[in-house]
């Protein structure tokens, strides 16, 4: 696995290394910014700020003020013209590979290397450019991607990788073809396993190992299949994944680490046994009932769920049927878990539909069916930041992310007009995102000086 990954790092530099020459002199900004007269969005407060001053020195916003700050000659000033200026958004459940790409193009056998990070690098860049600054990536060969975005050679958001998915034989990561065989018995391992999509682990010792890997190239929390899915051929929704004692083999290897295990799972019976083994967030989960949601409160375990339709325009059949019980409970389960006020995320988990990613802004308004604009916005940048926090030091990235507070990294947008107001203004961001920061550097700015 580890000379997969250097092939994959290998050819990735090759394909970024003219195109990283262009992106370097698009980041570069001076040392300091100040953004004048701009209404701030904290990320947590019902309400914008009186007219403010926000200087930025480096990566890290350094004042916030209503009055004016004195500055040095090496500052780009940006008139915000009484703008909204807000955290980055984050988006906690995404497959930045996977979703380049789609199913037909993964099971063909003559597909490349380097076409899959060539897709995938296009889509970190234009996921940033949608003012995604942060992702908390879910599954999938994410390491080459990753380190790439963290080295400059590409622009991307902030990425908090996990790496290979781990699934039982039969569970929601086992992508075998009908012809690929049980390396257990068979001897090769399968297509999916050598391209670094997924482990197929059964039994505590190769839970273990599949963990260890993953945080070996660099995990920053551990993804397992704990049930049923609806984008996998073999398992129906409804089965549950993984014995008691392969999850908490894997939530004891990844404490060890001082990260977390975070399930793929649906069901009550799935996710009270994940709770119950330790781990500290659960994906999905539309199939859960009042007596579960009240379990995850009390033990204080995270709920990182979507904003579903019932199908997209190439949704395979058989992906809309499963999806079916999935897109009934969803209503249900977002009521429910704002009454009982869980720790809820929100991500998008966009899966072989690489046109879908286009639209990643346009589902955030869709959680207005059961929050406030205020409370959405909350969600998808001081909620989400909350539970990229959860990897501890395996966080890539060191510092307050969500919020726009003294002391914290400079991860923001500028938006034209007040999306608390109009939360459809999120959903046009190239039109409404006026500038975008990352990491204190700029990515866009349409302010005319």
């Amino acid at each position: 696995m580890k000379l997969i990954y250097h092939s994959l790092d290998i050819l990735f530099k090759a394909f970024v290394f003219v195109a990283s020459i262009s992106l370097f002199s698009q980041s570069e900004t001076p040392v300091s910014v100040l953004f004048e007269n701009v209404r701030v969005f904290d990320g947590k407060s019902k309400k914008l700020s009186a007219t403010s001053n926000v200087l930025i020195e480096g990566n890290i916003i350094k004042v916030i003020s209503t009055s004016s700050i004195e500055i040095g000659s090496n500052v780009q000033i940006i008139n915000g013209g009484g703008r909204t200026l807000m955290p980055g958004l984050i988006d906690v459940h995404v497959h930045l590979v996977f979703g380049a790409l789609t199913m037909r193009e993964m099971m063909n056998p003559d597909l490349d290397e380097k076409v899959i990070f060539a897709k995938a690098a296009i889509n970190a860049e234009e996921t940033l450019m949608r003012g995604f600054t942060s992702v908390r990536d879910v599954g999938g060969p994410i390491f080459p991607l990753h380190r790439s975005i963290q080295e400059g050679s590409i622009i991307g958001p902030r990425v908090w990788p996990s790496g290979a998915t781990i699934s039982q034989t039969a569970g929601h990561g086992d992508f075998r073809t009908p012809d690929e065989k049980s390396r257990r018995f068979f001897g090769p391992i399968s297509r999916a396993e050598m391209y670094g999509a997924t482990f197929i682990a059964d039994g505590r010792d190769e839970v273990l190992t599949a963990v260890r890997e993953n945080l070996r190239e660099g995990a920053s929390q551990i993804k397992l299949m704990a049930g049923g899915g609806t984008s996998s051929a073999y398992d129906p929704v409804d089965v549950t994944q993984y014995t008691f004692d392969e999850l908490r083999a894997a939530v004891e290897a990844a404490e060890d680490w001082g990260t977390y295990v975070t399930v793929h799972a649906y069901t009550p019976r799935a996710i009270r046994r994940a709770v119950k083994a330790g781990v500290k967030c659960v994906e999905h989960g539309q199939l859960l009932d009042r007596k579960t949601l009240r379990l995850l409160k009390r033990k204080k375990v995270w709920l990182s769920m979507q904003t579903l339709r019932a199908s997209t325009p190439n949704m395979d059949p058989l992906r809309k049927e499963k999806r079916k019980p999935v897109i009934e409970g969803q209503d249900y389960v977002w009521k429910m878990a704002k009454k009982n006020k869980l720790k809820l995320a929100w991500g998008t988990d966009f899966l072989f539909e690489p046109e879908l990613n286009e639209e990643q802004n346009s589902f955030i308004t869709m959680l207005t069916k059961w929050f406030t604009p205020a409370e959405a916005l909350s969600m998808i940048t001081y909620n989400n930041a909350q539970v990229l926090k959860l990897s501890g030091l395996r966080s890539p990235y060191q510092g307050d992310l969500g919020v726009v507070e003294k002391g914290a990294l400079a991860d923001l947008l500028l938006v034209d007009g007040n999306p608390l107001d109009d939360i459809q203004l999120i959903a046009n961001p190239s039109k409404n995102f006026l500038v975008i920061m990352k990491d204190g550097k700029i990515y866009k700015n349409t302010i005319e000086d």
